[in-house]
């Protein structure tokens, strides 16, 4: 079955870096987009970073144009999003996510378990 799995969360001071990692199983990782989200206490998920199948597109959330890269290596099956420049709101539970559409055509999001990013002094 279709897994996710993240990592590489953790505590990080302001201005500081880390970088997420999602290993993918389950599926022809090469054929998908991946996406990653966050979601604050309280807030709705937001769409932070997305890169296509085969990498050559990736989108933004404006909040973190310029700091955060999404990348993909489709050999490793992993997605990565390095993020810089960390910020105090850039704290909360990151998750990687999928879209696969199923040969009838339904439409099945899967979700890893997330990972929480804290950036505090």
């Amino acid at each position: 079955q279709v897994q996710l799995v993240e990592s590489g969360g953790g505590l990080v001071q302001p201005g500081g870096s880390l970088r997420l990692s999602c290993a993918a199983s389950g599926f022809t990782f090469s054929s998908y987009a991946m996406h990653w989200y966050r979601q604050a206490l309280g807030k709705e998920r937001e769409l932070v970073a997305a890169i296509a199948s085969t990498g050559g597109s990736t989108n933004y959330a404006d909040s973190v144009k310029g700091r955060f890269t999404i990348s993909r290596d489709n050999v490793r099956n992993t997605v990565y999003l390095q993020m810089n420049s960390l910020k105090p709101e850039d704290t909360t539970v990151y998750y990687c996510h999928t879209l696969i559409i199923g040969a009838d055509g339904t439409r099945n999001h899967y979700w890893g378990q997330g990972t929480q990013v804290t950036v505090s002094s």
